[in-house]
């Protein structure tokens, strides 16, 4: 049960105020459909930036940021002891909507602006971090600051990686520091916990007509490319039986994968087969090759260890099986879990438990610090799209939710247990 001060903190949340601010936010990379294009380090995130750290310093926050542009938003403790950490990212799809990792960044600030408004100060500094290309849209992959931020050694590798424009994250992120040479730098500290906070992207929460979710774990993934041989020819004189059909071969294959993941749980499967390519893609010619990918996902790291079975399975000397991708699933702290459960309760928030199909930069802080997550729902599971949307009330109860976990775990002086 939460004390007496974490519910004080949710209590002074303020819906108004913390939609004001996602309004504020939305303008910087505004489209006239009401989307947003404000991807990692451009001119309007860099604007974006600018304003955040300017509402950082009136809430008498620090400001810090790292080799890779990640933003640390400090509201200092009694003691200098780890903080706890919440915050997501700023940066978005090219069309895409207002709340994805947004949501997560503002309802953090809103936080800190509570604890302000109602005078609570807390054992531990509590920090908003503001991790750098979590979409990936510019720079790939996605979540390079969480990831490096986690692994230093891997901003090394990222540095070379391009934009659509040739532009090197290597020379982006000298604009950025550039932009901003007051901000002092700093590597990657102990945090006692991390807690984000974000919309579902799916349609879960809103089907079973819930405001809140804690999030359990993140599926893992696979991701394979498979490459089918044959023999072009012509379609109006080769007969049937004498074909080497390289697309028979691979609806073939698809299908066969189909039927085996239909003896698979249902609840957390994911397959998807996208980015066909066919050659040589024409109307009256057989195709000669067919590569294709697909994206498994589950939760359970037995089922994904049979998925891998069947793709070697099916390698053959006309199929090849690449590994594109592989990323184990990441279960969340049961400690943290349980007082997120604790302050919904406390609350009265009704709250389901789910395990996210798409990766945040919990994933990487996961192996850094105790971490979860909360989810708010989103209306018909719409994201990455100007569409995006959350009912304001169920924003409000995501904020106040945080902002009680928050606040009990920055007075806990031993911390959560790793």
């Amino acid at each position: 049960m939460p004390d007496a001060i974490a519910l004080r903190a949710a209590d002074a949340i303020s819906q108004q105020r913390l939609m004001d601010r996602l309004a504020q936010l939305a303008r910087f990379g505004a489209l006239e459909n009401g989307g947003v294009d404000r991807q990692a380090l451009s001119d309007a995130e860099l604007d974006a930036r600018a304003w955040l750290i300017d509402w950082a310093c009136t809430l008498g926050c620090e400001v810090f940021t790292d080799a890779c542009a990640n933003l640390f938003i400090r509201r200092a403790g009694r003691e200098d002891l780890p903080p706890v950490v919440t915050g997501s990212h700023i940066d978005t799809q090219p069309g895409g909507g207002n709340l994805d990792g947004c949501y997560g960044v503002m309802a953090g600030m809103e936080c800190l602006s509570a604890l302000a408004a109602a005078g609570i100060e807390t054992l531990r500094p509590i920090e908003v971090a503001v991790w750098m290309n979590e979409e990936g849209s510019r720079f790939a992959p996605g979540a390079m600051g969480s990831s490096a931020f986690v692994q230093p050694e891997r901003l090394t590798d990222y540095l070379s990686h391009q934009d659509a424009q040739g532009i090197t994250l290597a020379d982006a992120l000298t604009r950025c520091h550039q932009r901003f040479p007051a901000l002092p730098r700093r590597s990657a500290v102990p945090m006692a916990a991390f807690i984000e906070l974000h919309i579902e992207q799916g349609p879960v929460l809103e089907q079973a007509g819930l405001p809140l979710a804690v999030v359990q774990g993140i599926q893992g993934v696979r991701w394979y490319q498979v490459t089918c041989l044959g023999q072009a020819a012509h379609a109006g004189t080769t007969p049937m039986a004498d074909r080497q059909d390289a697309m028979t071969l691979a609806r073939r294959i698809v299908s066969q994968l189909e039927q085996r993941a239909e003896t698979l749980p249902k609840d957390e499967l994911r397959l998807t087969f996208a980015r066909w390519e066919v050659e040589p893609n024409a109307i009256n010619t057989i195709a000669g090759r067919v590569t294709f990918t697909l994206d498994f996902r589950h939760a359970d790291p037995r089922v994904l260890a049979e998925f891998d079975r069947w793709m070697q399975q099916i390698a053959a000397d006309n199929v090849r099986v690449e590994c594109v991708f592989n990323n184990p699933p990441v279960a969340f702290h049961s400690q943290l879990l349980a007082q997120q459960f604790a302050c919904s309760d406390a609350l009265n928030i009704k709250t389901a438990t789910l395990t996210s199909g798409a990766f945040h930069d919990a994933m990487h802080l996961a192996s850094h610090c105790p971490t979860s997550m909360f989810f708010v729902p989103s209306h018909k599971g719409i994201s990455h799209n100007p569409a995006e949307y959350t009912d304001p009330q169920y924003l409000y109860l995501g904020a106040k939710a945080l902002a009680c976990c928050l606040t009990e775990l920055a007075n806990q002086p031993t911390g959560v247990t790793p």
